[in-house]
């Protein structure tokens, strides 16, 4: 089992800038990386970014590139995801989770979900 826990959410004014934490903990060797993503209300689940368990290679969703970061504190079992430049149309529950094997841009592939953690920006 994987437990994960996102904090760092809340409200924050558009050009402002958040970091997500995702903690880790339990069998995470399991696991391939970990990814975030997001769901607005009333929206599908998309994929934000995801970084590689194995050399930390991040990859990223269209929402995320260009103002997004995604990194990797192994001695933390923590990843973070910076945004910057936030827009209201950023606002959604970013949920971590952990990539159990399969396409990184996909819901399906990843085994173990954090609680999320809401986004709220304002224009």
């Amino acid at each position: 089992q994987v437990q994960l826990t996102e904090s760092g959410g809340g409200l924050v004014q558009a050009g402002g800038s958040l970091r997500l934490s995702c903690a880790a903990s339990g069998r995470t060797f399991n696991t391939y990386g970990m990814g975030w993503f997001r769901q607005a209300t009333g929206k599908e689940r998309e994929f934000v970014a995801f970084i590689s368990r194995s050399d930390d290679s991040p990859y990223y969703g269209n929402p995320a590139k260009g103002r997004f970061a995604i990194s990797n504190d192994n001695a933390k079992n923590t990843v973070y995801l910076q945004m910057n430049n936030l827009k209201p149309e950023d606002t959604a529950a970013y949920y971590c989770a952990a990539l159990s094997g399969g396409s990184i841009t996909l819901k399906s592939s990843y085994g173990y979900w954090g609680q999320g953690t809401q986004v709220t920006v304002s224009s």
